[in-house]
């Protein structure tokens, strides 16, 4: 499993950053990481230089063997609260399509 960071000119997206997403994503999907091929990581500051509630964003977008991406978003107060949102919604979401193509074989 590839896993991507991108990030807007709001956002430092060091090393630091992207080791913490990447631990967080590999920790959290590590139960269905076989069958997924990449992670795309998107955040983003959506007011900019100005404070508001829940104007961070993370949009994660999987990609299962041979199906359509899956991508969630989540918005929180944090970086760190959008990313845990976004990879809970994302773990929910994939064990949902994985549990029906177990069903439907």
């Amino acid at each position: 499993m590839e896993i991507y960071l991108n990030t807007d000119k709001h956002i430092d997206g060091r090393e630091g950053l992207a080791n913490h997403v990447r631990g967080v994503v590999e920790a959290s999907l590590s139960h269905v990481s076989e069958r997924i091929t990449r992670v795309e990581v998107h955040l983003s500051d959506e007011n900019g230089d100005k404070s508001g509630p829940d104007d961070k964003r993370c949009m994660m977008e999987a990609r299962l063997e041979g199906r359509h991406p899956t991508a969630v978003t989540c918005h929180a107060p944090t970086v760190d609260q959008a990313i845990d949102g976004a990879v809970e919604k994302l773990l929910h979401s994939l064990t949902h399509t994985l549990g029906r193509l177990a069903e439907t074989r």
